[in-house]
């Protein structure tokens, strides 16, 4: 008996993507923790999991590895295209540090955040509102950096007006050599940024799926409303909205590089997002499960070592 024998006729008939195999999902999240990092012939050659055994750990691992990113950029006198996610958070702080001991500016460095709420419009909130992720990076990430700050002209936001344009400004910078990062997180529907993978019913192939450059106003899965619900907001659901804006793979499947992580532990035993790094390292590259590309592209995802399991039923 599991959920896959149980859901004819059930509210969870119809809930999960209609492109998900969940057996195949299932499947992935059954192998032992120490085979996590063995390597899958669809990964790229330059991509790496990298274990953290503590959240702390975590922290300060991808804060070095961003650090290190944003100043390898400036000492080659390169500009650096940095797509920023508001999820994880934690490793902003040490980013921040870094840069500061080694007195590193960030005025080489172009900021895009990967998404925001938004109504059905594309009207997002104002920056000042506390749950406007714009207004979350100014005061985890540029306003902490004090001079050393990106320059507020190279910040984009995605916004209903700044959104459009991000493709033209990744692609001149790209033109004159920039390099460009992306810095992610994987969602509990296994989304990257905003981009959910129901949107796959709308594309006739991946090739078109893969030409998305953005989504305004988007209609976002109800695991990554109850995600942020419970990440961000103590619980509070009715404070999520329904629908954001968002970067797709049209943008973060052209990263040279990407650093990213998985950290979604609660402590005492639970967790939320073993099988969302199970299935993106496993699953093999599919549409309708966008982190699975993750592992196709050069770089690293540090995840905290709770999460690699075993994914084994244990009461809390």
């Amino acid at each position: 008996m599991d959920l896959m024998s149980t859901k004819e006729g059930t509210l969870l008939q119809d809930f999960y993507p209609a492109g998900w195999n969940l057996k195949r999902i299932d499947e992935c999240c059954s192998h032992p923790p120490e085979s996590i990092s063995e390597r899958q012939e669809f990964w790229n050659p330059g991509f790496e999991p990298v274990q953290c055994d503590e959240l702390a750990d975590f922290n300060v691992m991808l804060g070095l590895e961003i650090a290190t990113a944003i100043k390898k950029a400036s000492d080659e006198g390169r500009r650096l295209a940095l797509i920023l996610p508001m999820g994880p958070m934690g490793m902003y702080k040490w980013t921040i540090y870094f840069l500061k001991k080694w007195k590193v500016s960030c005025d080489h460095v172009t900021g895009f955040n990967m998404d925001e709420w938004s109504d059905a419009q594309g009207n997002t909130l104002p920056a000042s509102d506390p749950r406007a992720f714009e207004n979350a990076m100014q005061q985890s990430f540029y306003g902490p950096l004090d001079e050393l700050t990106v320059p507020v002209s190279q910040r984009y936001f995605a916004t209903k007006d700044s959104l459009p344009r991000y493709g033209d400004a990744i692609a001149g910078l790209k033109a004159k050599g920039a390099r460009m990062i992306m810095v992610y997180g994987i969602g509990r529907s296994m989304h990257i940024a905003f981009w959910e993978p129901h949107f796959a019913a709308d594309f006739k192939d991946e090739r078109e799926w893969r030409g998305a450059v953005y989504g305004m106003g988007v209609k976002l899965h109800p695991m990554s409303i109850e995600q942020l619900a419970l990440t961000c907001y103590k619980s509070r659901f009715t404070l999520c909205g329904a629908t954001a804006n968002t970067i797709g793979p049209g943008v973060f499947l052209q990263a040279d590089q990407i650093i990213g992580g998985c950290d979604g532990i609660f402590g005492r035993g639970m967790q939320w997002q073993g099988v969302s790094l199970w299935t993106t390292l496993r699953y093999g590259p599919d549409m309708w499960i966008p982190s699975t590309f993750i592992p196709t592209l050069p770089g690293s995802l540090f995840y905290v070592k709770e999460l690699a399991g075993p994914l084994t039923p244990e009461n809390n």
